[in-house]
This record gives structure tokens, C-alpha cells and sequence, in this order.
């Protein structure tokens, strides 16, 4: 039961209510196919064509046609949320990097550090060679502005030869050296993919003047309470991932996504009377078979669209296989990685990409509402573009971890009812974020316009034990079963304890479905 705010004005005669209701996204729907039509009328008859019967597209020419539709939904949904200038300057600010990418591959890596070897490198001065190059861009070095400089000198190189050869040899000396990368840690134009040893992954700095072997590490994160250590990438950072990639869906050979798999013994075009062989995945040198994204996420594809500037159209790539993103990304997977094409050098850093795509569209105004939309309403999603009907069927899920959230978020979408029951404490979110008070009772929610607000430091966070949780709140509206226990017991006791055989609390929403776990023994922070 959401409810509209003043402050979101959705195109299209929509209101905010219609982006939580089956009935409203139809007509969403139907609004973007029209787009699509009046904007190119060829594509929208082959997307059609796609919707009506997706199995009939071979795998590469579905890509090619979600590649050229998503574009489109770039520009619907920022008409959509009224944030034209906005997603504007988004698309801008990814076109403005474009320089790192081209400069980085075409003039560090195959003419600089080709030209002048790491041996040569290692005995230039590289700080003197770095202020030469400060002095020509104005005082200061930066990466972006070198990398424009470098396009503009090679535009009339007769006329800069003398400019290049000084670009040249600073760009070996950082990109060779360990003292150069180190320099530039934080860029991206002088970070070169380095060979891989399975045998040594991290690196390590070894003494063995003592007589024996002292090993540390240069790169050591120190974690100052609960603080996270890593923020994740930047766009730059993102979009250097994006332009790594050689998007190897194109010649089928997407491994991140489908696994590194064997050379068959029989052809695939010899005769069906000869069998065919079963798929096998290659290893890796500790045995791990290498078989890809377990979601077959649609990575090569998004990250083609990132490269492109089409911030919106790669997050519902991404969104097509992977609709809860935020709980994968660079904090818990990398299966993909160890599948990249890229074997005996860095591969692709995939996780941080895909933790960076959805940063971007969170940070827009209305990104959390984008994105949230995304997962229930998403046309490039060839087969399952809307929720389905209701079926009347309920399903309980037995545990809430991101397996069980995923499964949840899958059989919502399939017009199932569905309560999800965990063992951990779990805290309902505020009823006018998540719509449902802690009783069950539903509410009007409201559309988050700032991620900010939703946004908590986890050092920052105490969690609530049941003495504080109840401290100074009406017992209204909870189960007659535990106001009994409470009466009975010291509800500040760590002593306290509730036995009994059923579910106490359920909140269920259309944002959130959480249940507390029935179990015969609850502590006394379980139960909140």
C-alpha cells in the first residue's frame, strides 16, 4: 500500500502506487513499448518478436537485441523519475573517462611500455620524468588530463615528438615499475594486467637477513572496529574493468558466465548418431572446476553497456539473472573471476564492476526506487519481463540467508505467497520504509528519493536486545504468548526465556517478508 509523495511526479500519468501493483506495471509496460516504437520502429518489432517467442534467438543474436534496446531504457526511465539532467550527467561522466581507457591500451601499454622494456624503465627517474609531465599539463599531474594530452599530441604527432617521447618514457617508468604503480595506486592508467602464479597470489616481501625467513605484507588493511575496509571501486575504477573485458559473449566464449568448459572429443557439427559429449569444466591448478557465474549473469553484455555510458540499461542486464545484486557484488563472489578468459593474467576484477553499476544508479535521485523497480518490472528480461498473476500458492523458506532471500524475491515474482523464518534475530525495518508494521498490519510506505537515509555504518550499529528493544514502547499488538512470558519473567534478565511452539511475529510486506523462527528455546534477543 505505498503512497504517492508530492516530491515524485512520475511521467506517463503513473503514479508511485502503480510501480507496486501487477495492474500498474502492465500499463508501465505498455508505455515503454510504445517508446520503443515511436524511437525505432525495427526494433521494436524484432524486440516483439523476441518477447513472443525468446527461445526461437540464438544466445548471441539475444544479446545483440537487449544491447540494442537497452539504450532506450536508459532514456524511459529517466523520463519516468523526471531526472533527465541528472542521469544526463551520469552518461557524461562516464563518456568523460573514455580517454583513460583508450590512452591506457593503445599508448601505455602498446607503444610505451613495448618501446621501453621494464629493464630500461627501472633506470629511468621516474619523479623527474613526472614533473616534466606535471609542468606541460599546467603544474599537476593527473590522469585524465595526461590522457587527453596524449590524444591531442598523437592528432598532430610531427608537431609533439618531443612532447611523446617524454609522455613515453614516464609512462613505462609508472607502468614497469614497482615504484611507478605503487605511485599510482589509485588511477587506473598505469595498472598493467601482471602475470599470475597460482603458487604465490599474494604477495609478500621477504627478509631472510635474520637467518631466517621473514614474509610481510605491503597492502595490509587495518579494520578499526566494525568499519568496513573496503569501499569498493570508483567509476573510473568500474569502467577500467568494463573496457578489460574483451565482452567475449560476442564469439561465445562469455566463460565468467558459463564456465571455462572442455574441448569436446566429438564436433558439434558432426552427426547425431555419433552422441555428444557431456559438458565438462576445466580447473583450476587447486582442482576447482571452473565453471562460472552460478547465475550465468549476462556479465560480458553489461559490461558493454557500462563501457558505453548506459548506466540504467547495464543494471537491468545484470538485473535480468542477478536481481538481488546488492547482496553480490565484490563482498561475497568471485566464481566468475576465476572463469574470466584471462587465465595466466589478472582477470577481470567482475565483482567490483558490478558492486560499482549499481552504486551508480543508487546514487541517482530516486536510484534506490530505479533499481527496486527493476526487480519486479524489467523489459529486457526477454521471459519474465512482469510478476506473474497470483497462484494462491504459499511457500515457506527456511532460512533468510541470500540464498533464501533470492528464492523469496523469485517466488514473489511468480504470484506466490511467500514467508521466509530464520534462526538470527531479525529487526523489522520502519513500517513507512518497509510498509508493514511489526503486528502484520500493512501501511502506506513512501518512495526514497536519497539512498543516503537508508544507509547505516556498520560500526555505528548497536543492535537492540529485548530489554532496550521494548524500553519506554506499548506492548499493543503483540501476541497474547508474549506478553504473558513477559509479565512472568524479568524482561531485562539475560535469564529470560520463552518456550513454546509456534510462530510469534510475522511481518510481511511487499518490500519485505521476514518471519521469526519458531524453535522450542528463544534467548531473549531472538525474539525481537
Amino acid at each position: 500500500m505505498p503512497a504517492s509523495p508530492a516530491s515524485l511526479s512520475l511521467a506517463f500519468g503513473l503514479a508511485f502506487e502503480d510501480l507496486y501493483d501487477p495492474a500498474g506495471l502492465a500499463r508501465l509496460d505498455g508505455e515503454f513499448v510504445r517508446a520503443l516504437a515511436g524511437a525505432d520502429a525495427g526494433l521494436a518489432a524484432r524486440f516483439a518478436a523476441a518477447r513472443a517467442n525468446p527461445g526461437a534467438l540464438a544466445y548471441k543474436d539475444e544479446a545483440d537485441l537487449l544491447i540494442a534496446v537497452a539504450p532506450h531504457l536508459d532514456r524511459f526511465m529517466a523520463k519516468l523519475f523526471g531526472i533527465e539532467d541528472e542521469w544526463q550527467d551520469l552518461v557524461e561522466g562516464h563518456h568523460r573517462l573514455a580517454p583513460l581507457f583508450r590512452v591506457k591500451r593503445k599508448f601505455v601499454q602498446r607503444r610505451a611500455m613495448l618501446k621501453i622494456k621494464a629493464d630500461e624503465a627501472a633506470g629511468l627517474d621516474g619523479p623527474a620524468l613526472e614533473a616534466q609531465v606535471a609542468a606541460l599539463l599546467g603544474g599537476k599531474f593527473d590522469e585524465l588530463a595526461f590522457a587527453e594530452r596524449i590524444l591531442a599530441w598523437v592528432a598532430d604527432e610531427p608537431a609533439h615528438a618531443q612532447e611523446l617521447a617524454l609522455a613515453e618514457r614516464f609512462a613505462a617508468w609508472a607502468a614497469h615499475t614497482p615504484e611507478g604503480r605503487w605511485l599510482h595506486r589509485d588511477g587506473v592508467l598505469f595498472k598493467p594486467p601482471q602475470r599470475v602464479d597460482p603458487m604465490h597470489l599474494v604477495p609478500v616481501q621477504t627478509d631472510a637477513s635474520p637467518g631466517y625467513s621473514v614474509h610481510t605484507l605491503h597492502h595490509i588493511r587495518r579494520r578499526n572496529g566494525f568499519a568496513l575496509t573496503d569501499p569498493g571501486t570508483n567509476l573510473a575504477g568500474a569502467l577500467d574493468e568494463a573496457n578489460y573485458c574483451i565482452w567475449c559473449h560476442e564469439q561465445a566464449k562469455d566463460s565468467c558466465s558459463k564456465g571455462l568448459k572442455e574441448k569436446p572429443v566429438v564436433p558439434a557439427d558432426a552427426p547425431a548418431s555419433l552422441g555428444r559429449d557431456p559438458i565438462t569444466f576445466k580447473k583450476s591448478p587447486f582442482g576447482v572446476p571452473l565453471a562460472g557465474c552460478p547465475l550465468e549473469e549476462r556479465i560480458s553484455e553489461f559490461h558493454k553497456l557500462k563501457s558505453e555510458g548506459w548506466a540504467v540499461g547495464a543494471l537491468a542486464m545484470i538485473v535480468i539473472d542477478n536481481p538481488i545484486v546488492c547482496a553480490t557484488g565484490h563482498r561475497i563472489c568471485n566464481d566468475c573471476m576465476k572463469s574470466c578468459i584471462y587465465q595466466r593474467q589478472d582477470p577481470v576484477d567482475i565483482p567490483q564492476a558490478e558492486t560499482r553499476t549499481l552504486k551508480d544508479i543508487l546514487a541517482l535521485p530516486w536510484g534506490f526506487e530505479i533499481y527496486s523497480l527493476l526487480t519486479r518490472w524489467n523489459p529486457i528480461n526477454l521471459r519474465s519481463p512482469l510478476p506473474r498473476a497470483p497462484t494462491g500458492k504459499r511457500v515457506l523458506i527456511v532460512g533468510t540467508g541470500p540464498a533464501g532471500f533470492t528464492l523469496a524475491h523469485f517466488l514473489l515474482n511468480d504470484g506466490h505467497t511467500v514467508v521466509g523464518i530464520d534462526g538470527l534475530k531479525i529487526e523489522p525495518l520502519d513500517a513507512a520504509i518497509s510498509g508493514v508494521q511489526p503486528d502484520g498490519k500493512r501501511v502506506a510506505f513512501r518512495a526514497i528519493h536519497d539512498i543516503g537515509e537508508l544507509r547505516e555504518p556498520l560500526e555505528h550499529r548497536v543492535m537492540a536486545g529485548f530489554e532496550q528493544a521494548f524500553k519506554g514502547r506499548s506492548l499493543a499488538g503483540l501476541p497474547d504468548e508474549l506478553i504473558t512470558a513477559m509479565a512472568r519473567h524479568d524482561v531485562g534478565s539475560s535469564a529470560f526465556r520463552l518456550r513454546q511452539t509456534k510462530v510469534i511475529q510475522v511481518v510481511v510486506g511487499k518490500r519485505i517478508a521476514w518471519v521469526e523462527m519458531q524453535q522450542q528455546h528463544f534467548g531473549c534477543s531472538d525474539i525481537i
